[in-house]
């Protein structure tokens, strides 16, 4: 079913996919939810009084429903985006219809990069390097061949050597990494050695398990506090590379621990922790009493290849010490079962020069899922 929209309203659903001429996702200001949106009284009422505005939210509702429910192509189903971008009244409304990519598989809003992906079958994306710039870009879609330039940005990073250590800093969009910006949604840090990373949410989930270990529990508002100044560590996890001190022949071995995930999300009638819009908390630091661990899948040695070999089910070609599937590692008192242990949550693999396959599942995010890929592209001489 397709919506009309007025010249204005086209143009502020263009906006929403070409933010900044990157990015199909667009980025949310602080807790307005679209960029487009002004947070001024003044320019709030003015919204209100264009004539969508008074739409009868009956009607408004089954169009938004007849749209979501029918699409399955991008192109159509940004224009929930675009109903969602109009006015406060529209945007509540499609809000409300658009589920979760747990329970639909699809990402739509910007806030869909931090919540847990479809449990039967995973998100595929794939990732470009750009070496010239030392950037990642994360993109919807099988890969560069099948989606061509109509492949969708959902994030990217960007790599900054330090004197003793490397920093990934994660956005929304490919053309701003500054950490002042609303655009930066968290960064990945390694030790000297690269043999540990941290991933630094920079909005943290608002949640009754969530514990502060900072002096105030007052909020701060932004202005009153610099974004480039961590006000307390916001780590949501740590992903651990293990060490080859003998130089022994082998790949590889990684582990990943999810603070901010426990390990009660993967058993039976558990859920993860979703959040539904960003938050302006940059004080906390989700509670890390028994967290979801991931571990990579050991491979076997192949004796005609000579080489080691894992079942990425045809999503990825090239051989590459960088390549892993991740599982879900626990323990017998944490009563997860043979099979939920033997899902792959996370597969990363090369498939071509600078192209890379990243699929994920629930429980982790596109978020989550990019930064600990982007672990695996830092060199690490301490295990190889």
């Amino acid at each position: 079913m397709e919506i009309s929209r007025t010249r204005q309203g086209a143009a502020e659903g263009r906006h929403a996919h070409q933010y900044n001429g990157k990015s199909h996702v667009a980025a949310e200001c602080g807790t307005t939810p679209f960029p487009s949106c002004s947070s001024s009284a003044s320019a709030s009422l003015v919204q209100q009084r264009r004539r969508w505005a008074n739409m009868p939210p009956e009607l408004l509702h089954d169009i938004i429903q007849r749209v979501e429910a029918s699409v399955t192509s991008w192109p159509a189903r940004r224009d929930v985006v675009a109903c969602a971008l109009v006015c406060r009244s529209w945007r509540k409304i499609a809000k409300e219809i658009v589920k979760t990519p747990e329970q639909c598989g699809c990402l739509t809003f910007p806030i869909s990069l931090k919540q847990p992906g479809p449990r039967d079958a995973p998100i595929q994306c794939f990732i470009r390097r750009e070496r010239a710039t030392s950037s990642y870009n994360l993109y919807l879609g099988l890969s560069p061949a099948v989606s061509g330039d109509m492949s969708k940005l959902l994030l990217a990073a960007r790599k900054i050597r330090r004197a003793t250590s490397t920093d990934f800093v994660i956005s929304l969009v490919a053309d701003d990494f500054s950490r002042a910006s609303n655009t930066c949604v968290g960064k990945l840090r390694s030790n000297f050695l690269g043999t540990k990373f941290t991933v630094y949410d920079s909005q943290p989930l608002q949640d009754t398990s969530i514990q502060s270990n900072c002096k105030s529990h007052r909020r701060i508002h932004p202005k009153q506090s610099s974004p480039r100044i961590s006000v307390c560590n916001n780590s949501v996890a740590t992903i651990s590379y293990e060490l080859n001190v003998f130089r022994a022949r082998g790949p590889r071995r990684m582990q990943c621990a999810m603070h901010s995930i426990p390990i009660s999300a993967i058993q039976e009638e558990g859920t993860a922790p979703t959040p539904m819009e960003f938050t302006n908390f940059h004080e906390l630091i989700p509670n890390t009493s028994d967290p979801l661990v991931l571990k990579n899948e050991a491979p076997r040695w192949h004796e005609r290849l000579q080489c080691w070999c894992l079942n990425f089910k045809g999503r990825v070609t090239v051989a590459s010490v960088k390549n892993f599937l991740l599982v879900a590692a626990a323990e017998p008192y944490q009563y997860v079962s043979a099979a939920e242990q033997d899902k792959v949550i996370l597969q990363f693999g090369k498939i071509g020069k600078d192209i890379f396959t990243m699929d994920y599942r629930y429980p982790l995010s596109a978020f989550q899922a990019f930064a600990i890929c982007l672990s695996s592209f830092d060199t690490k001489p301490a295990c190889e």
